[in-house]
């Protein structure tokens, strides 16, 4: 498979530039800086990444070029092309007026990679050191009204291949063209643009039936969409001998573990439903410390999954629901990669069970999740769940935990999604649900007066949740929604709506 890889130096934009590439029907893959590419045919152009380091500090982030220069088409962004002009012997220094936000682009040499640009055009800058001269290898092909080195590229014969670099960001959707010139990097490199989920699907089922053979796989559903589709392809590939659990540790919404149990019974997967309420609700009854709360979720998991676990012979394989984020997430720019984050493992079952490892969507973001969830066929209702947290609803329940709490929170996230669902507004936004508040008011129902419970609705929208904005649904949807919970779930007299971004904060509120 042909792809381009792309060094990262930490820049809060490096999966934007894979995610644009993908959308552009090409493989990337994201690499620390300083990671040997592993050259082959497959690698048709590399992409250095911006960074919110200086290529002036002691300690910048450095890589040897010599080693890159000249094999295939290369691309600089933001500290990339400064790294490429410092380390050729141009000068890189502050700016005397430092560009954030957007700014105008004016081309002068449209050459090969600004080719449908129009004179002028919008582009996104984020950068406080600028470059003050090229080495002669070098020559401008745009500037700003502030910087006179927007954009260069490598003079003919320069080098074996051709080099370009910008100052801007042509990843992020604030510069107007940057998918043209991203595009038009993607000619240069000769790429075929031939990837797709479909694609993805078809060599992973392959790859899968090659590297499983005739062996069990054993995987833990959680009813949401990266187990789900990793399930499916598994399916797709071993048939009947993946073996799915799917438990219910009674932190599910209303009814979920019902519903869920039997969408996946519909869609032939061979799993076996595990009540395991009590065993989790008795160890969390009373906690209220969140980190606490998720240690003992996670420990009664590994314990009720091993016991079950067992109950399955030969068993040689643990599948796993790991996404491209996962992995970019567990990797530092600043030494070699370290393990995937302890939420997405299963908190050392494959070293107890002694079992190997399979990520069928390891290299996929979640939009191409669910795109490759529609090539296998995953019901659109398990398609379109909104993200939910691993330990459920105890991280909704600030504060000490108690069946009453778990219920009443259950109750009014019901009545919250069929609103949304019923509106048309579920499908609009990335995620959404109630908070149980560890607060009492005093109200008025009647003649009498309550003092009952607050919940907190929490909507926001994004594409992949490491960023998220508030979601602005209608006053009167809310009003609907706060009014049946009021009414409707006695415990709670007082409803607030949640309208932080994050950052700073997070979506879930513990």
């Amino acid at each position: 498979m042909e792809k381009i890889v792309i060094l990262d130096f930490g820049s809060q934009y490096t999966q934007l530039i894979a995610r644009r590439l993908r959308e552009l029907s090409v493989y990337s893959v994201i690499q620390p800086y300083n990671k040997e590419i592993a050259w082959s045919d497959e690698v048709k152009g590399v992409i250095l990444s911006g960074s919110p380091f200086s290529v002036n500090d002691p300690n910048a982030l450095q890589i040897d070029l010599e080693k890159i220069v000249g094999k295939v088409p290369l691309l600089g962004i933001c500290y990339g092309a400064q790294y490429l002009s410092k380390y050729y012997g141009g000068v890189v220094g502050k700016s005397d007026k430092r560009e954030y936000g957007k700014a105008n682009l004016h081309v002068q040499d449209q050459g090969e990679l600004l080719e449908g640009f129009p004179e002028k055009s919008q582009v996104w800058m984020s950068h406080g050191d600028t470059i003050k001269s090229l080495p002669d290898q070098f020559e401008i092909i745009c500037t700003t009204e502030d910087i006179p080195v927007a954009g260069f590229k490598s003079k003919e014969n320069a080098f074996d291949k051709p080099v370009y670099a910008f100052q801007f960001h042509p990843e992020v959707v604030h510069s107007k063209f940057g998918s043209t010139l991203l595009g038009n990097f993607l000619k240069v490199a000769e790429c075929k643009r031939d990837w797709s989920p479909d694609t993805f699907v078809i060599s992973t089922i392959s790859n899968l039936k090659a590297t499983l053979g005739e062996d069990s796989v054993l995987m833990g559903l959680s009813g949401g969409v990266d187990s789900t589709v990793a399930a499916s392809i598994l399916h797709e590939a071993i048939g009947d001998r993946l073996h799915c659990l799917f438990l219910n540790n009674g932190l599910l919404r209303q009814d979920e573990f019902d519903e869920v149990l039997e969408s996946y019974k519909k869609m032939n997967l061979n799993v076996i439903g595990v009540d395991a309420t009590d065993e989790f609700l008795s160890e969390l009854d009373g906690v209220s410390d969140p980190e606490k709360k998720r240690k003992i979720i996670g420990r009664v998991f590994i314990e009720v999954f091993e016991r079950e676990a067992k109950k399955i012979p030969n068993i040689k394989w643990l599948g796993q629901g790991t996404i491209y984020p996962d992995v970019i997430e567990s990797v530092s720019v600043h030494g070699p990669s370290v393990t995937i984050k302890s939420h997405h493992n299963v908190g050392g079952l494959p070293e107890k069970l002694n079992l190997k490892i399979v990520e069928p969507l390891r290299m996929l973001f979640k939009d191409e999740v669910r795109k490759a969830g529609k090539v296998i066929e995953v019901p659109e209702d398990i398609l379109q769940r909104h993200p939910f947290p691993g330990p459920g609803l105890a991280i909704r329940i600030l504060g000490e935990l108690s069946r009453e709490k778990i219920s009443l929170v259950q109750k009014a996230d019901k009545i919250y999604i069929d609103n949304l669902k019923s509106s048309g507004w579920y499908n609009k936004v990335w995620q959404a649900g109630a908070i149980l508040l560890p607060v009492k008011s005093v109200g008025v129902m009647g003649d009498e007066r309550t003092y009952e419970f607050t919940v907190a609705l929490r909507c926001v929208n994004s594409t992949d949740g490491m960023t998220a904005e508030w979601s602005n649904l209608p006053h009167e949807l809310l009003g609907k929604i706060s009014n049946e919970i009021i009414n409707q779930v006695k415990g709670i007299n007082r409803v607030v709506y949640d309208i932080s971004t994050k950052p700073p904060a997070t979506i879930e509120w513990e």
